[in-house]
């Protein structure tokens, strides 16, 4: 039996989604490389309930020239900091918002990610950015919010429907109760 050892980069997963013919293969490829790390990626770049904490427009970098493979960093790893450069919609407000990473501010912001892109490749440089501006189905035909939730199982919320359908309706917890063990806390519900 053959296996793939090598993980291609982003760049090269979503050219193979984009020269797939039809939605099914679409989905099949993202399916074929999913990660965490691509999830999150994807997750940013079309969720709506996710912004950026950037400008929109061309970002101010020197682009690595270093072959492809032999940067100093690559996307799919340096996706641990991609909070640093977003906020997301608190689930069920309106206008609520939880920062990623409050302590920065914008310029330190701007910074990190112009550090972050002269890291990657000019290709995943070039993804980051797209996704940054909500561009990425653009370059990648295909590789749009409906192709993504139905790789991923993703409900229109960009949640987890297998999660949600487990978890059921959702309830708000009574309180934090320390010392009881669950059958306890079960047993003092069932009796009021």
């Amino acid at each position: 039996m053959v296996y793939e050892t090598y993980a291609p980069l982003y760049p090269e997963i979503f050219t193979k989604v984009n020269n797939a013919k039809d939605k099914p293969k679409k989905v099949a490829v993202l399916r074929k490389y999913d990660s965490p790390n691509l999830r999150a990626f994807l997750m940013c770049a079309f969720n709506p309930d996710i912004e950026w904490l950037l400008p929109e427009g061309q970002v101010p970098y020197i682009e690595n020239d270093a072959p492809e493979g032999t940067e100093h960093s690559v996307l799919s790893v340096e996706l641990k900091t991609i909070h640093n450069y977003v906020k997301r919609k608190v689930f069920g407000s309106q206008d609520e918002w939880l920062v990623g990473n409050p302590a920065l501010n914008d310029m330190k912001r701007e910074n990190m990610f112009i550090q972050l892109l002269e890291g990657l490749s000019a290709a995943e440089a070039q993804v980051i950015c797209l996704a940054k501006d909500q561009q990425l189905h653009r370059k990648y035909k295909g590789l749009n919010a409906n192709t993504v939730r139905e790789a991923f199982g993703w409900d229109e919320n960009f949640h987890d429907s297998k999660l949600v359908a487990e978890r059921g309706p959702a309830t708000r917890p009574r309180g934090v109760d320390l010392g009881r063990l669950p059958a306890d806390i079960a047993e003092s519900r069932r009796h009021g």
